[in-house]
């Protein structure tokens, strides 16, 4: 009881405008009361028909009245706030801006509990009672409080509608059926109601064995990711151990080249010094035998002389000593050549490696002038480019059109007006796979940089220069690229196969069927990286890039 006095001064307290407790109180001189603001918005509305009314009691006055604030009221208000009252509660039973309202209240409105089908009205639960003991509703039929009550009147003869036409699929009144819908298959409106419902049901029942077949499928992607999480940590582990392997021995390998390179450069400058010496010498030795020989030819004793001319004279006829040939300052560079060759080594090395790993190099027939050789590509789809309705599964290899869009985050990579996804690997050189479709599908190449949204022309595969699609369905294949089109004759397959030589400019295509059946070739000049590309149409239209095993490459 006491909540219940608590709630009743809240209300006693509160605009009935605004539904908050009263700033600036005034009061009319029926006795409501309102916020100042709330009730001269309020009465702005009227200016135009120069009559006045109170919100609640619908009271007139013919001349808009002046607004003094009610000082009294106003120092209650502040004092209970003070307390602890705050705004009137929304879930009371008064009508929101977003309730159905009861149409007979007066003053301020309560929600309403049932609309009437008959009396195509909304009743609050005092209004309501007569629907419950009068015996003139009794047939009425009470709905939940409905604001589209209007709709069941027929707009042409302002009757409800109780009755629905089968040929036209639409609800109509008794006068429509004795006029324009006469002869039709017409039948009540609850009777065609229970026949949807029985159908609704049936659909709704495939709908959930269709959810709890998706959860399953998730359940296992899940599990795949966490496998394919566990492998490539386990991979991604083993590299980096043996690039730290490596690491080591280029560190090794560094540092004896370092030692020999130093010990043959002290080996040589020894030689050299060693040289130097020796010329020193002998240059020391030329100016003093020079010496003696200036001090003959100053001898004024002829006979002294002649003695020592003899002995003198053989000094400077002794053998020259070798030229020395200094060779041009590259001693070292034959190290730097050595080692840019390793590297080049190395890097080709790795290059060769990586492409062994990303590509199985196996055999296939190829027309005209390729090489009949079949490079099987490893290519998986980019979940980041998948427009919302596909989803993706086998390892992101297959794409399926669904109704319900997938709980992808936003990538500005992602297609949006087309069911189109492209591969996460860029396509350079020569490469082959196939791919498995059933409803209708696209198999084509795009560059990186086509369009996400816009129009066709901008973004759906084979509608521009940027892709080259060849498009299946039962009835045949036709090739699109820049908006032009080509039908291809050929046997139809579920399965086809693409060839690139990117480098050559070859783009190839063929119907898979126990054997392999060329069906179109483009040669062009491709200017940037490729990416395989699928687009889907038709629910639950499929297209898969296959993984290619032994028999096939054979």
């Amino acid at each position: 009881m006491a909540q219940k006095g608590v709630q009743l001064e809240q209300e006693t307290f509160s605009c009935s405008i605004c539904l908050d407790l009263l700033k600036d109180p005034v009061t009319v001189s029926c006795g409501h009361s309102y916020c100042m603001k709330c009730l001269q918005t309020y009465w702005d509305t009227e200016d135009e028909k120069k009559l006045y009314s109170c919100p609640q009691c619908r009271q007139t006055f013919t001349h808009r009245p002046v607004l003094l604030k009610n000082t009294m009221l106003a120092v209650l208000v502040e004092e209970l706030k003070k307390s602890g009252l705050q705004a009137a509660p929304a879930d009371h039973s008064y009508a929101g801006a977003e309730d159905v309202a009861c149409d007979f209240c007066t003053g301020r409105k309560l929600k309403a509990r049932k609309s009437c089908l008959q009396c195509l009205a909304s009743y609050c639960h005092h209004h309501l009672q007569d629907h419950f003991e009068s015996p003139t509703f009794k047939n009425h039929k009470l709905v939940e409080p409905s604001k589209k009550l209007q709709e069941n009147v027929c707009s042409r003869h302002d009757e409800v509608m109780k009755m629905f036409c089968r040929t036209d699929q639409q609800s109509i009144c008794t006068t429509c059926l004795s006029n324009e819908h006469k002869g039709h298959d017409t039948v009540s409106a609850a009777a065609e109601r229970a026949k949807k419902q029985r159908e609704l049901e049936v659909s709704r029942q495939n709908i959930w064995q269709r959810i709890q077949d998706r959860e399953k499928d998730v359940k296992l992607l899940q599990q795949e990711a966490e496998a394919i999480d566990r492998s490539a940590d386990k991979a991604v582990e083993d590299s980096q151990k043996i690039f730290t392997q490596l690491i080591r021995l280029m560190e090794k390998q560094r540092s004896d080249v370092t030692q020999q390179v130093r010990y043959q450069q002290e080996s040589e400058t020894s030689r050299v010094k060693e040289l130097e010496e020796k010329l020193k010498r002998e240059i020391a030795e030329l100016k003093r035998k020079d010496s003696e020989l200036q001090m003959l030819s100053q001898t004024q004793d002829h006979n002294q002389f002649l003695h020592d001319y003899p002995s003198l004279s053989a000094l400077s006829q002794r053998p020259r000593s070798p030229s020395i040939h200094i060779r041009p300052l590259r001693y070292f560079e034959y190290v730097a050549a050595a080692m840019s060759a390793v590297s080049n080594k190395i890097q080709d090395v790795l290059t060769e490696t990586w492409t062994n790993i990303s590509h199985r190099v196996v055999n296939v027939d190829v027309l005209l002038s390729e090489p009949k050789t079949r490079y099987s590509c490893d290519i998986t789809l980019d979940i980041d480019s998948a427009h919302p309705l596909l989803l993706l599964s086998d390892g992101n290899r297959k794409a399926t059109l669904m109704l319900q869009q997938q709980s992808y985050p936003s990538h500005p990579d992602r297609f949006k007006e087309w069911f189109q996804v492209l591969s996460r690997e860029s396509l350079t050189g020569r490469c082959y796979w196939e791919v498995e479709w059933s409803g209708s599908a696209d198999v084509a190449v795009a560059y990186k940089n086509i369009s996400r949204t816009g129009s066709v022309n901008e973004c759906r595969f084979g509608y521009n220069d940027k892709s080259w699609a060849l498009y299946c369905e039962n009835s045949g294949y036709i090739f699109r690229y820049n908006n032009v089109s080509t039908p291809i004759s050929g046997p139809r397959s579920s399965r086809v196969g693409v060839y690139l030589d990117h480098g050559a400019g070859i783009l190839s295509f063929y119907s898979i069927s126990g054997t392999r059946t060329f069906l179109h070739t483009v040669h062009t000049t491709f200017t940037q990286p490729l990416h395989a590309g699928l687009w889907i149409y038709g629910y639950e239209s499929t297209a898969e890039i296959c993984k290619l095993n032994e028999t096939e490459i054979i």
